[in-house]
């Protein structure tokens, strides 16, 4: 059959068993590079961002006479999400939040574990270190703070920054952080930004500007999620009521 086509046996076993370009083996990398990127800053980035962050990994390594030492964060809490009381594991992180009028806006968080309440938030027009800062500094103001306190984060550059992580340092709380491109070892926030975009967000069609959500935020976590929202991780409980409960057995032992 070749004979009569014309063509090579080694034409015809090619075309029978093709290999990949090496053109397109290169693409297809490219593709999974630019999709684990876009996954590992949930869905956060456009084009100029994850593009920084591909040249940044694809950049050759510099030689140098000495090797560069990594610097290693601290996963204190490796996904133990435990607790016996108040105040002993905080988590951290924050969401975003779409409007017609100023674009995308910023909300922080901070949760009790014991409790899943949200005792500290902040919202924003612009994603920096001073929102969380604000966040961290509304879920101290009437909490108790004692040396065994964990709050855990993203590997985001404002939970990293000098000056968060002075803060915690002159609080006494330890920082614990997810590994990179790990959204479990920050479960409880992820199911509580799921339940509040599900809640509260996906059923509105699209906010006018920054007061209106700020006003749907306040109402959904102080009025709703800390008070009347049960959990059927608490016992079908809300937050509140576990808080009561635990502040009062403190009380009487």
């Amino acid at each position: 059959m070749c004979r009569i086509l014309g063509v090579s046996r080694a034409q015809y076993y090619r075309y029978r068993s093709p290999k990949p370009s090496k053109r397109r083996a290169e693409d297809a990398d490219l593709k999974q590079r630019i999709l684990r990127i876009f996954t590992e800053f949930k869905q956060r980035y456009g084009v100029m961002k994850i593009h920084h962050e591909l040249n940044l990994e694809l950049q050759p390594l510099q030689p140098s006479a000495s090797k560069t030492k990594v610097e290693q964060r601290p996963n204190l809490l490796k996904q133990d999400f435990s607790t016996t009381g108040l105040n002993q594991k905080w988590t951290a992180d924050m969401t975003y939040i779409q409007t017609k009028r100023n674009g995308w806006c910023y909300l922080s968080t901070i949760m009790d574990l014991h409790s899943q309440r949200i005792i500290g938030y902040s919202f924003s027009k612009k994603m920096d270190t001073d929102l969380v800062l604000k966040t961290l500094e509304s879920a101290v103001k009437n909490r108790t703070i004692t040396g065994d306190l964990i709050i855990h984060t993203d590997l985001g550059s404002q939970y990293t920054s000098d000056d968060y992580n002075q803060r915690l340092t002159e609080l006494h709380i330890r920082h614990s952080y997810s590994r990179k491109g790990c959204p479990y070892d920050n479960a409880p926030m992820e199911s509580f930004h799921a339940s509040l975009k599900k809640e509260c967000v996906y059923p509105v069609p699209v906010f006018e500007d920054y007061e209106t959500v700020a006003a749907v935020l306040f109402e959904y976590v102080h009025a709703f999620y800390n008070r009347k929202r049960i959990h059927s991780s608490l016992g079908y409980q809300t937050s509140l009521q576990v808080e009561i409960a635990t502040l009062t057995s403190q009380m009487a032992a």
